[in-house]
C-alpha cells in the first residue's frame, strides 16, 4: 500500500507541475502582442518616421529603428499589436519589412489603387490619360488654382491647372454671355476640361448672383431659405443654383457649408442653417442629393467641422472641443451628405486638438484618416485656400497637403506650389507615385462628371 501511495503523489505532482508551466505558457501568450501585417506605398521618410499609404488611402507612420525603405517602395510591414486608428504616429513595434513589386490588374492599374469608390467605373479611362501626360500636366492636375486677374487664357494655356476658383470680382459687371465666352475660351486652351469652381453659398457668400446681370437678387442664406419654408425651399434652392451655374459653364460649386453652428455669435453661423445636428443634417442630405440630379458637383464643408472658432483667414485657430464632441455634435451632417454620394469634401485650417494638436486640419494626417477610414469617403478631398492666413506661418505647406492625403489643393501663388512639389521629388521627399495617384483620382472624377468627353 505505501509503494501504491509513493505512486500516487509522485503523479500527482507531476500533474500539478504541468498544470503551472501550461499556465505560464497560458499567460505568455496571452501578454504577447499579436504579429499584424499591412501592405503599403512608402510617401515620406523622415529619419527614422517612415510614412505609408494603403489601397484605402488610411495613412500611417511608423517609427523604423532599422534600415528605412525608400520613398515610393511598396513594402510589407509586420508589427505588433494592434494600430490606434486616432493617430497615424503609430507607436506599435515593426519587426520587419518587405519591398514588393508594384503589381497591377490586367488593364495595368496599379492593385493599390483599386477600390469600390465613387469614381471606380473610370478608373482605366483615367489611367490612360494619366500614362499620357507629362509629370508637369500631373502635378498641374492637383492644383485648383484662383483666377488670375490678368491673362487667365495664357496662364492656364501653359499650365494646364487641374481648374480655376472664381470669385465675385471675376463677374463684376459681365453679362451672362460675357462670362459663358470666358469660360469657354478657358476650356478650348486646356487639354483636359478644368474645374470651374465658386464659392455660391447664398448669403453673404454669393460670387455669381452678387452680379444683378446674372441674377436679379443675391440668393438667399441657408437660414433665410430654412425659416421661409424648411427643407422643401432649400431644394428648390440647390435646383435652381445648380441650373444657374451650369448655364454658364460653372462645374463645381464650394458648398453647402454644412458646418453646425446654433450661436450667432460664431463667425461661421451666417452661413450656415443655423439649427442643430439632427436638422443640419438633414440639410446636408437635402443639398447632396438635390445636386446629383445635375451637373454641377456639391462641396462639403469645411470638415471636420467649424465650431464656434475664428476666422482662418486672419490667423490661426484652436478647436479645444472633446473628440466626442466633434464625433457626436459635428460629424453627422457630413456623413449624411456621403452617404447621399456627395463627391468632394473641403477641409478647415482650424487646428482641432482632440484629433491633431499639432497641425491644422488641411495638414492632418489624422483628420483625413478620419474622413476615408470612419467615414469611409471615397471621393475628392480639396483643402481650403492654403494662402489663408492661418498657414501663413507654415512652410512646404503644399507638399505637406498632399502627404495629409488631400487630392486637390486650392491656392493663389500656383508657381510657389509647383515648385514645392517639384523640389520634393527631385529631393526625394515624396515620389511621382503620390503625384501620380492623386492626378489619377481627379481624373477619374472628371470622367464621372462628364467633363472628359467636352472638348472632344
Amino acid at each position: 500500500m505505501k509503494k501504491w501511495r509513493v505512486v500516487l503523489l509522485s503523479l500527482l505532482m507531476i500533474i500539478m507541475v504541468l498544470g503551472v508551466i501550461g499556465v505560464c505558457k497560458k499567460e505568455e501568450i496571452t501578454n504577447k502582442k499579436a504579429t499584424n501585417r499591412l501592405i503599403a506605398t512608402v510617401t515620406n521618410v523622415e529619419g527614422k518616421n517612415v510614412t505609408i499609404q494603403d489601397r484605402n488611402n488610411v495613412i500611417y507612420t511608423f517609427k523604423m529603428e532599422k534600415k528605412t525603405p525608400k520613398v515610393g517602395q511598396i513594402i510589407n510591414v509586420e508589427y505588433e499589436g494592434k494600430l490606434n486608428k486616432k493617430n497615424s504616429m503609430k507607436t506599435n513595434e515593426v519587426t520587419t519589412y518587405k519591398v514588393e513589386e508594384q503589381t497591377k490588374d490586367e488593364d495595368g492599374l496599379p492593385v493599390e489603387w483599386k477600390d469600390d469608390g465613387l469614381f471606380s467605373d473610370y478608373y482605366i479611362l483615367a489611367l490612360k490619360k494619366l500614362n499620357d501626360m507629362t509629370l508637369d500636366e500631373k502635378i498641374a492636375q492637383t492644383l485648383l488654382v484662383q483666377y488670375p486677374s490678368e491673362n487667365a487664357t495664357e496662364i492656364l494655356k501653359e499650365n494646364q491647372f487641374g481648374g480655376y476658383l472664381f470669385f465675385a470680382k471675376d463677374f463684376k459687371d459681365k453679362t451672362k454671355e460675357e462670362v459663358i465666352s470666358m469660360i469657354e475660351e478657358l476650356q478650348r486652351v486646356s487639354k483636359i476640361p478644368i474645374l470651374t469652381a465658386v464659392d455660391e453659398e447664398g448669403g453673404i457668400v454669393t460670387r455669381i448672383s452678387s452680379n444683378p446681370n446674372l441674377r436679379s437678387e443675391k440668393f438667399k442664406s441657408p437660414r433665410e431659405l430654412y425659416l421661409e419654408g424648411g427643407f422643401e425651399k432649400i431644394k428648390e434652392d440647390t435646383k435652381e443654383k445648380s441650373e444657374l451655374l451650369e448655364s454658364l459653364g460653372i462645374n463645381l460649386n464650394l458648398a453647402p457649408v454644412v458646418d453646425v453652428s446654433t450661436n450667432p455669435d460664431d463667425y461661421m453661423y451666417t452661413r450656415t442653417l443655423g439649427e442643430d445636428t439632427d436638422l443640419t443634417e438633414i440639410y446636408a442630405k437635402t443639398v447632396i442629393k438635390e445636386s446629383k440630379k445635375g451637373n454641377v458637383s456639391f462641396t462639403l464643408k469645411h470638415f471636420p467641422g467649424y465650431g464656434n472658432n475664428a476666422d482662418t483667414h486672419e490667423g490661426t485657430t484652436t478647436d479645444d472641443r472633446s473628440y466626442e464632441q466633434i464625433m457626436t455634435k459635428d460629424i453627422p451632417p457630413f456623413q449624411a451628405g456621403i452617404n447621399e454620394q456627395a463627391e468632394a469634401v473641403l477641409v478647415s485650417h482650424n487646428i482641432v486638438k482632440s484629433i491633431d494638436e499639432e497641425n491644422p486640419a488641411s495638414l492632418s494626417k489624422n483628420i483625413h484618416n478620419l474622413l476615408r477610414n470612419d467615414l469611409e469617403f471615397s471621393g475628392i478631398i480639396i483643402t481650403d485656400d492654403l494662402n489663408m492666413d492661418a498657414l501663413d506661418e507654415i512652410e512646404n505647406k503644399t507638399v505637406k497637403a498632399l502627404l495629409a492625403g488631400n487630392d486637390l489643393i486650392i491656392t493663389a501663388d500656383y508657381e510657389e506650389s509647383i515648385n514645392e512639389i517639384k523640389t520634393a521629388i527631385k529631393n526625394k521627399t515624396i515620389d511621382e507615385n503620390l503625384i501620380n495617384k492623386s492626378a489619377f483620382r481627379i481624373l477619374a472624377w472628371k470622367y464621372y462628371k462628364g467633363l472628359m468627353f467636352q472638348n472632344k
